[in-house]
């Protein structure tokens, strides 16, 4: 009896040996005629026989079954992650072919994902971001068009853990970049790598190569952090994205700036006046952080810091259009003290001598808001709101004729 146990057993794993063949046999064959489907049910069939399978059955299995989910990038996304899986099961054959086939996958995930970019499917672009990174988890860059691209869907749960993946990773997103002069243009050109930038210098089309280093997206991606919380009520967790941020690069400007706006968003207007102050110290010959510090200094009603701001920021830029548009909107802002106090005069000689005087410093504003106006329209000739006030003030001050050449102005713009 027990000799005839042994024999049976032993033709029992002669079977389980035939039938894995068998399968997956059917299977590659399948997939060579990209009939998916079929490859899939022979692959399930076969995965109930994975407990009696050698190890180079059992690579050869998640070698095919990678193949098979993927479907020649037909696959859903939930089976797509499953072939990435399978094929990362892989350790020791089918190098090359998996090589190939990943380099496939990356290029596909990057041609779907960015259609659907282009197309405004946000969710699907990411989805596929995700996927390239997945498969080629070198290219850490693809992790990052994923997470940017979930915070545009939005989808901020999604992104954080994306996020969280590259901060885990050290990943700042700085990468050599290759540049060479064009000989007929004279324009630098950047080159997708370096080995294409030396044959164009070697063709002789291309001159003056230079090695660059990109910028740091280090910045952007503790912005949409802290952006995230905010949006989402969690201010804590976004002060403490600001703060490790800025620990590791205390002279970042633009880490200031972000941990400024979140403040102004927050609603924390002092911290942010006192953050922009920083910055300006960094970087005063920045127009933007001039504006910024003239749009608090004009909310917190220091309207004399706010001319004074919206000033240097002209003087630093002269098309600086919104310093103009906002410096006219200080200057006639402060009518409104006058006209109260003139509205609350009565009718006694003092008081009348007291109106025109008010009369005459209100006019004064508007003279003195007319170069700011004008310079504004000047740079955008479609501004309505600009030739409206412009109109107005030359109504009020009497100057008919640059009156009715406004009213033309501001008529034609509403036709």
């Amino acid at each position: 009896m027990r000799k005839q146990f042994i024999i049976a057993f032993v033709f029992s794993i002669t079977a389980f040996s035939f039938a894995q063949k068998k399968e997956l046999k059917a299977a590659e064959k399948a997939i060579k005629n990209q009939n998916y489907v079929e490859a899939k049910a022979a692959l399930s069939q076969a995965e109930g026989l994975m407990s009696a399978m050698d190890e180079k059955s059992k690579e050869k299995f998640y070698f095919l079954n990678g193949q098979a989910l993927y479907a020649g990038g037909e696959g859903s996304s939930q089976d797509i992650e499953a072939a990435i899986d399978n094929l990362g099961k892989v350790k020791n054959g089918y190098k090359a072919e998996i090589a190939t086939i990943k380099q496939n996958m990356v290029n596909n995930f990057l041609t779907k994902g960015n259609t659907a970019y282009e197309s405004e499917n946000y969710n699907e672009a990411s989805s596929y971001f995700e996927h390239a990174y997945k498969t080629n988890k070198k290219d850490t860059v693809y992790l990052y068009y994923a997470a940017a691209t979930a915070v545009t869907v939005p989808d901020y749960d999604r992104a954080l853990v994306l996020y969280d993946e590259l901060k885990k990773l050290g990943y700042t997103g700085i990468a050599e970049q290759f540049y060479a002069v064009g000989k007929e243009d004279g324009e630098e050109e950047l080159f997708p790598n370096k080995g294409l930038r030396d044959i164009a210098v070697k063709q002789g089309t291309h001159i003056k190569p230079t090695d660059k280093k990109s910028e740091s997206k280090k910045a952007e991606i503790v912005k949409n952090v802290a952006l995230i919380y905010v949006s989402t009520g969690d201010n804590e967790k976004a002060i403490a994205a600001m703060k490790d941020a800025r620990a590791e690069s205390p002279d970042d400007v633009n880490l200031i700036l972000t941990e400024a706006n979140v403040h102004f968003k927050m609603g924390n207007t002092e911290k942010f006046k006192s953050l922009l102050e920083e910055a300006t110290k960094m970087d005063p010959n920045n127009p933007e952080l001039q504006y910024n510090l003239g749009v608090v200094a004009a909310e917190s009603n220091d309207i004399e810091s706010a001319k004074s701001y919206y000033k240097k920021a002209i003087e630093l830029d002269p098309n600086f259009i919104n310093a103009y548009i906002n410096m006219a909107a200080v200057i006639l802002g402060e009518e409104e003290g006058l006209i109260e106090e003139m509205n609350g005069l009565g009718s006694s000689a003092a008081d009348d001598k007291r109106y025109d005087e008010l009369k005459e410093e209100r006019q004064q504003l508007y003279r003195d808001a007319i170069p700011f106006l004008s310079k504004a329209l000047e740079m955008d000739a479609g501004s309505v709101s600009a030739a409206t006030t412009l109109m107005n003030i030359y109504s009020v001050l009497g100057e008919t004729d640059k009156y009715k050449e406004m009213k033309a102005k501001v008529d034609s713009m509403k036709e």
